[in-house]
């Protein structure tokens, strides 16, 4: 099971599976139905059975936990120091404009440290060090905010307020 936010299963729910597959490994040893032992450990037939197929080929070993499926590629120093290099801004990196994307991060990256991220590395990086994705807001250069401000003030209340229905009376 894996989540889109923090990359995969906690180090408790890691264990967790872990005692269920170990569990599970005693009752094969008993020569305990498949079907049975999905139904006691509340888990699915094709997991009993996928289980099962591991634990004939290495034993109890082979249904440990292998730990995380990836370990970030930056440590935490250097996920700070990528930071640092963020808030210098795109222009102190070569950019014209003032907008990271995760093309330009990687580039901070490859320059910085030497790694090679995919662009969805690059995503799962910073989504795992608090950032988060934002679009900037598109205004047209016309734009007037106190006129915006008193429009919604005074004008969509009267507006608003037409368009309720009518109480017969």
């Amino acid at each position: 099971m894996r989540y889109p936010q923090g990359g995969g299963l906690t180090a408790e729910r890691q264990q967790f599976r872990e005692e269920l597959r170990l569990k599970a490994a005693e009752r094969f040893a008993r020569g305990e139905a498949s079907s049975v032992i999905a139904r006691d450990l509340r888990v699915s037939v094709r997991s009993v059975q996928r289980w099962r197929r591991a634990w004939d080929e290495g034993g109890p070993r082979a249904l440990r936990s292998q730990g995380p499926a990836s370990l970030p590629r930056l440590s935490q120093e250097q996920f700070a120091t990528l930071e640092k290099e963020l808030a210098k801004g795109p222009a102190a990196h070569g950019w014209e404009d003032q907008r990271w994307t995760l093309n330009r991060v990687k580039t901070v990256i490859g320059r910085r440290f030497h790694l090679t991220y995919t662009l969805q590395g690059v995503r799962k990086l910073l989504v795992r060090g608090g950032w988060s994705c934002q679009v900037p807001a598109r205004r047209a250069l016309e734009r007037d905010d106190d006129a915006v401000t008193g429009w919604v003030k005074e004008t969509w209340p009267r507006a608003e307020g037409s368009r309720r229905p009518v109480e017969p009376g």
